[in-house]
C-alpha cells in the first residue's frame, strides 16, 4: 500500500481510539477532571505517567539531539531518568498522603498563605507553558510530515486534536488515553530501532547494537565508524565531550530536580487510591520509561550514520563523492515539503555538500574540492527519529507506525500539561482565592476555558520556538527546578521555613532563571534581542540557559532560609502538619518535639 494512504489509516485509527476513550471516560465531576477520582491502579498509572512524561522531547527530539551532539547529549538521559528516583523517594508518597488536587494547593496550605498559592500558580504556568511550547514544536513536526504540509499548518492541525480530547476528558479521560498512547509510542519507537540495528550490526537489540561491529564484515564498531565518517567531513567526533564539565553537571542536576518538580507529573500521583501506590506508580513509570530511554542512544547514533552515508556516497572531496541533488531519495523530498530540511546549491555543481564549514582545519579540503560552504542549510534535529525509518528504507507500515508514535508522544504530554495549567487557574486561583463561591459545574467550565486559552497561547509561541523541542523542554525543567522543587522539598522536610521565606525563595529562583534565559535567548517579548545563545563564551562561567535552573534552585533555597531565619517561625499547627506528612500511613500520629 502507498505510504501516504497507509499513514492516514494508521494515524487515523489511533486518533479514533484516543477520541473514543475521551468520550467514554468523560469527566463529570471536579475530582474526575483533576485527579481521575483517585481510582487508577498503580501499574496503569505508571504507564500513563510514562506516556505523560515521554513527550515529543523524548520521542521526537531527544534522539535527534543525541544524533548531533553525541556524548554531550547523555545529560538528557541521566537527568530525565534520574529525576524519577528523586520523585519516587522524596515527593510522590508525601504529596499523595496530603491528598489535595494540585501542587499550588499544597504549597498554599503548607505555607499558610494565599500569596504563596498564587506565586506557586505563576511558577506552574510559566514552567508548564514553556513545556507545552516544546510539545507544540513536536506536534508541528509530526503533523507536517504526516499531512505533507508546511510546519505551521501541521501545528494548527495538532492543536485542534489536543483541544478536542484534553478539554473533553479531563484527567480521567487523559489517563486512559495516555495508556493507549504509551502502547502506540513504545511499539513505534522500538520496532524500527530493531530493524535498523539488524541492518547495521546484525544485532536485534539496539542497546547492544550500539556497541557492536558493523554488519559489513569490516570489524569496525558502529561508534568508531560514526566517528570516522564525521571526522572525514570536519565534524567533531561523536564520542568526544565538547561542552564544559560544569555545564554538563548543572544541566543534569537541573533536569533531575526539574523532573521532580514538574506539576503535570506530580499530579499523576494524586490519582492512585493509596499512599503506597504513589511510590509503586513511580517505580512502574521508570520501568516503562527505561524501555525507550535505553533505546534512544542507539536510535540517535544509527540515524546520524544513515544520514551521513545517504548524502556522502564516496570519497570526501572527490567529484563523485556527494549525492546528486536531482537523484535525492524520496524521504529527502518529503521532508523538504515541511520546510524542516533545506538545500542550497552554493557552488552550482548540482551535488549536495554536507560538511562542517566552520572548521578551519577542513577549509583546505573544501577549497580543493570547489565547495563554497555547507549546502544543507537546514537539518532540523527534530526530524531525525521520524525520518530514520525512511532513510533506512524500512517497510511503509513501519514508517506509518513511527508517525503515529510521534504524534501520540506529543499529544499525551501536551494534554497532561494543559490539565495542570487549567487546574491551577480554575481550582487554585478562582475557586481557591478569588471566587470561592463558584459551583463545581462552574469550576469545570472555567477549567475547560483556561485549557483552551493555554492551547492558543502555546500554539502561538510554538510557531517560533526558541530551540529544538528537547531544548525548549530543558528550559521548562529549569524553571520548575528553580521555583517549585525547592518549595516542595522545604515544605515537606523543613519545618522552619515560613510563608515569607517560601514566597521570597520562589520569586528569587524563578526570577533569576527567567532573567538568565531572556538575556541569552531573548524570546517571547523582543525578537532579535538574544545574544549568541549557542556560544558558550557568552555564558556566565560556561553555564547554558538550560542548565541555570540548578543555580536558580540554589538561590531559591538560600533566599528562603535567610528570609525565614529573620522572620517569625511558622505556627505550631503547621509544624505539626509537616511532621504528620512524613509519618508513614498507619504508624500513628506524629509527636510534638
Amino acid at each position: 500500500m502507498e505510504l501516504q494512504t497507509l499513514t492516514y489509516i494508521v494515524v487515523g485509527l489511533s486518533f479514533a481510539l484516543y477520541m473514543g476513550i475521551a468520550v467514554w471516560a468523560r469527566a463529570s465531576t471536579t475530582s474526575e477532571f483533576y485527579v481521575a477520582g483517585k481510582g487508577i491502579h498503580p501499574v496503569a498509572n505508571g504507564m500513563a505517567t510514562a506516556a505523560d512524561w515521554m513527550s515529543a522531547a523524548s520521542f521526537i527530539s531527544m534522539a535527534g539531539l543525541i544524533a548531533f551532539k553525541g556524548y554531550d547529549a547523555s545529560v538528557y538521559l541521566m537527568g530525565w531518568t534520574g529525576g524519577y528516583v528523586l520523585l519516587a523517594m522524596l515527593l510522590a508518597p508525601y504529596l499523595r498522603k496530603y491528598g489535595k488536587f494540585t501542587v499550588p494547593e499544597f504549597i498554599g496550605d503548607r505555607f499558610y498563605s494565599k500569596t504563596a498559592r498564587i506565586v506557586a500558580v505563576i511558577c506552574l504556568i510559566v514552567a508548564s507553558l514553556t513545556y507545552v511550547i516544546g510539545q507544540m514544536k513536536g506536534i508541528g513536526v509530526a503533523f507536517s510530515r504526516f499531512l505533507e504540509v508546511p510546519f505551521e499548518a501541521g501545528l494548527l492541525a495538532g492543536m485542534s486534536i489536543v483541544f478536542f480530547y484534553a478539554v473533553l476528558g479531563g484527567m480521567k479521560g487523559v489517563t486512559y488515553t495516555q495508556i493507549a498512547q504509551y502502547v502506540v509510542l513504545i511499539f513505534a519507537y522500538t520496532v524500527p530501532a530493531v530493524f535498523i540495528s539488524l541492518q547495521l550490526t546484525n544485532n536485534p537489540f539496539p542497546q547492544l547494537g550500539l556497541g557492536s561491529t558493523m554488519a559489513d564484515g569490516s570489524g569496525v564498531h558502529l561508534l568508531d565508524k560514526l566517528d570516522l565518517v564525521l571526522g572525514d567531513l570536519g565534524f567533531a567526533a561523536y564520542t568526544e565531550q565538547k561542552g564544559g564539565t560544569l555545564n554538563m553537571f548543572l544541566l543534569t542536576l537541573s533536569l533531575m530536580i526539574g523532573t521532580a518538580g514538574l506539576p503535570h507529573v506530580i499530579v499523576r500521583f494524586f490519582t492512585v487510591p493509596k499512599v503506597r501506590d504513589a511510590r509503586s506508580s513511580a517505580g512502574w513509570a521508570l520501568v516503562f520509561i527505561a524501555i525507550l530511554y535505553t533505546t534512544a542512544p542507539a536510535v540517535g547514533a544509527m540515524a546520524r550514520l544513515n544520514l551521513m552515508n545517504t548524502i556522502q556516497i564516496g570519497e570526501v572531496g572527490s567529484p563523485e563523492g556527494n549525492l546528486v541533488y536531482a537523484d535525492r531519495p524520496v524521504w529527502f523530498t518529503n521532508w523538504e515539503k515541511t520546510g524542516l530540511l533545506k538545500f542550497e546549491d552554493k557552488n552550482g555543481d548540482g551535488r549536495i555538500q554536507y560538511y562542517n564549514d566552520k572548521n578551519p582545519a577542513f577549509a583546505e579540503t573544501a577549497e580543493k574540492a570547489g565547495w563554497k560552504g555547507n549546502e544543507m542549510v537546514k537539518v532540523d534535529r527534530d526530524i531525525m527519529v521520524l525520518a530514520n525509518p525512511e532513510i533506512a528504507q524500512l517497510p511503509n507500515w513501519v514508517i506509518a507506525l513511527v508517525a503515529a508514535g510521534g504524534i501520540a508522544a506529543a499529544l499525551s504530554t501536551a494534554a497532561g500539561l494543559l490539565l495542570a495549567i487549567a487546574s491551577s487557574i480554575s481550582h487554585d486561583l478562582l475557586k481557591g482565592v478569588f471566587k470561592p463561591e463558584i459551583s463545581e459545574k462552574q469550576e469545570l467550565l472555567y477549567s475547560r476555558v483556561a485549557m483552551a486559552g493555554a492551547i492558543l497561547v502555546a500554539g502561538y509561541f510554538g510557531l517560533h520556538p526558541p530551540g529544538f523541542a528537547a531544548q525548549v523542554v530543558a528550559l521548562a525543567f529549569g524553571l520548575a527546578a528553580s521555583s517549585l522543587f525547592p518549595a516542595l522539598m522545604m515544605g515537606i522536610f523543613v519545618k522552619s521555613i515560613n510563608n515569607k521565606g517560601a514566597v521570597a525563595g520562589m520569586l528569587a529562583g524563578l526570577g533569576s532563571t527567567l532573567i538568565y534565559i531572556f538575556w541569552f535567548k531573548g524570546w517571547f517579548f523582543i525578537p532579535g534581542t538574544a545574544m549568541a545563545a549557542d556560544n558558550a563564551s557568552n555564558w556566565l562561567m560556561g553555564v547554558s540557559p538550560g542548565a541555570f535552573g540548578a543555580v536558580g534552585a540554589m538561590i531559591n533555597f538560600a533566599v528562603a532560609y535567610i528570609v525565614s531565619s529573620q522572620t517569625e517561625a511558622p505556627p505550631a499547627h503547621i509544624q505539626h502538619m509537616v511532621e504528620n506528612i512524613r509519618v508513614p500511613s498507619g504508624s500513628g500520629a506524629a509527636q510534638d518535639h
